[in-house]
């Protein structure tokens, strides 16, 4: 009978534990298989399901638009996720160190991956902000959207949100509702000039400090506190979107909405742009290409079937955003059955689906105040988690480049806090009067879809072409067990690599500057400002490769060949990764025993 794992992990165990470290901690393992979907889930069902997916189906097509994301979705979006996913579970290592061990040549990746991560965790919290100051507002006798009898209010501000007496209306031209200057005037206060920022909205600081406590205290101990919290923050916005989809389906005028989003244009499909909104959502819902699923990946036992978990998360983050768009469509729906107005005047993406139209049509229903807080409710959730899982990644990440220093005693919570710390005052900037002109600049430039694009072209061609697409598959193989379809590795050597090139082209020469509400320009330093934030996480590829070049001994060949040398432990076999996994979870037991 063969031994369950042979001498030399014997050996490794001895000598691991013959000379224990008392206040080293164990980098730490999911405790079961639920807490690792739950986290991917948390992570790539967010805020795009809701307001991005359905408005782009109805602009490029309404059901036709399916045929070019299901395309993108099998041929970048599920090989990307699996790469990815199962790296970060093979090597057991963060999104930096993994690229180390894999390809050294590349390990700009993994720091340019975490740049862009640090990018959005400090620009994405900002909407829970907004959230929970609309949320906070939820609890009023009357909602403060609903009616013009504010103090922040303008004489132009009328409330024609009722189909009673709207047609014998005559609405003057400059007219406002009352729900957009809610938003205008009262969460934002927007300056007139881009280079007036103003001063701080401090109801939204302390709405945007409350959200890194609570973001800071659901990842302090690791996967640890991460695999408890997200039972709850995964689950809970399918029960919320669950209740707003059946009251959405049962207002007047939802058929209308649901006709909307999903009427087929086969002409849209000559249309290149769809195409391209379609390659653009598979990369922003999948988060792919920053660096957070390898890092989650890392945590799983090393005989995890990566495989199967991938093709049913995909489905679970496709399937969410077709179901949310019921959701929305049909209450957007009722919003212009209510105003007798055309559903394209009043369906938007965004932050204006989530702060201007959805609340709008929530103070139509009966009892306002249920349905604006579970959707409020729905909204932080499903950002919550998407942030906490990305600064989780973004620790690891950091953690793992030097585990001797970084999981001794305290020190892996003080970076977590010294991260939280300064993202939140880099944040302030964008609670100010003008706050949302630097809130564009960091959406637009910081994870542009021509970055992850990039990153996605260097991970496919390292992969399928340096460290070999057919080791990588058979890598896998030694992990799951049993052989996935073929056409895997070949879409990572071939197909993959193919299409994000040519989207990539495509993106560059349909680029256009970013302009204020599509009308006001941004002043050089504002535009200096977003290449900043776009070059900065993609130069540090090439320039990283440059510096190791010119660091490893050796002529040109010799250091290019010791460069694209994957690392000798990665060699091991299926048997002896086992023992390491039962040395990692009886380390992390003592731990919590400690703890």
């Amino acid at each position: 009978m063969e031994k369950p794992y042979g001498p030399e992990v014997k050996f490794k165990l001895d000598l691991s534990t013959a000379h224990p470290a008392p206040s080293t901690l164990t980098r730490g393992q999911w405790s079961s298989k639920i807490e690792f979907l739950l986290a991917v889930a948390g992570q790539i069902v967010g805020l795009g399901n809701v307001w991005r997916f359905p408005y782009l189906c109805y602009k490029n097509g309404g059901g036709v638009f399916f045929i070019p994301y299901v395309l993108f979705l099998f041929t970048c979006g599920i090989p990307l996720f699996l790469l990815e996913t199962s790296l970060g579970q093979y090597t057991k290592q963060g999104s930096i160190t993994c690229w180390r061990k894999i390809c050294p040549l590349f390990e700009g990746i993994g720091y340019g991956s975490l740049v862009v991560v640090l990018y959005s965790s400090i620009y994405y919290i900002i909407i829970l902000a907004w959230a929970f100051l609309y949320l906070f507002n939820s609890f009023n006798a009357e909602l403060p959207w609903a009616t013009c009898r504010n103090n922040w209010n303008t004489e132009t501000c009328v409330a024609f949100d009722r189909r009673a007496g709207y047609l014998n209306w005559t609405v003057a031209e400059n007219a406002t509702s009352p729900v957009t200057e809610f938003w205008e005037r009262r969460v934002l206060n927007l300056t007139g000039s881009i280079h007036d920022l103003g001063s701080i909205r401090w109801e939204l600081a302390l709405c945007l400090l409350l959200s890194w406590v609570i973001c800071y205290f659901c990842v302090w101990k690791g996967v640890k506190s991460t695999g408890k919290v997200v039972y709850f923050t995964a689950t809970f916005p399918y029960l919320m979107l669950a209740v707003l989809l059946v009251r959405g389906v049962t207002l007047p005028g939802a058929i209308d909405g649901i006709k909307f989003y999903l009427y087929p244009d086969p002409s849209r499909l000559s249309d290149p742009q769809v195409w391209m909104d379609a390659g653009t959502q598979i990369f922003y819902s999948y988060a792919i290409c920053i660096g957070c699923l390898t890092a989650l990946g890392s945590y799983n036992k090393y005989n995890n079937n990566c495989y199967k978990d991938c093709v049913y998360l995909c489905l679970l983050n496709s399937g969410t955003s077709f179901v949310a768009g019921f959701a929305i469509f049909s209450v957007l729906g009722f919003m212009a059955y209510e105003q007798n107005t055309d559903i394209s005047k009043v369906a938007e993406s965004g932050p204006g689906l989530a702060f201007i139209a959805y609340p709008r049509a929530v103070a139509m229903m009966p009892f306002p105040q249920i349905w604006a807080i579970s959707f409020f409710v729905m909204i932080i959730l499903l950002g919550l988690d998407s942030e906490f899982v990305g600064l989780e990644a973004l620790v690891t990440s950091i953690s793992d480049t030097n585990p001797s220093f970084f999981h001794v005693g305290h020190r892996r919570k003080l970076l977590l806090l010294a991260i939280s710390v300064v993202s939140f005052f880099i944040g302030l900037v964008m609670v100010t009067d003008g706050g949302l002109y630097i809130f564009q600049l960091f959406d637009y430039y910081a994870c542009s879809g021509m970055t992850l694009l990039l990153f996605a072209i260097l991970q496919s061609g390292c992969v399928g072409w340096i460290y070999g697409a057919d080791r990588f598959y058979d890598n896998i193989v030694d992990m799951i067990g049993y052989k996935p379809l073929p056409l895997f590795k070949y879409c990572l050597k071939y197909v993959t690599p193919v299409i994000c090139m040519g989207t990539f082209v495509f993106s560059l020469i349909k680029y256009t500057p970013l302009k204020f509400n599509n009308i006001t320009e941004y002043p050089w330093w504002g535009y200096a400002l977003g290449w900043w934030f776009t070059l900065s996480s993609t130069l540090i590829v090439p320039l990283f490769m440059l510096y190791k070049l010119s660091t490893t001994p050796g002529t040109l060949r010799q250091r290019i060949s010791i460069l694209c040398t994957p690392a000798e432990d990665l060699s091991s076999n299926k048997s002896d990764k086992k023992g390491l996994d039962l040395l990692n979870l009886s380390l992390s037991l003592d731990s919590t025993v400690s703890d």
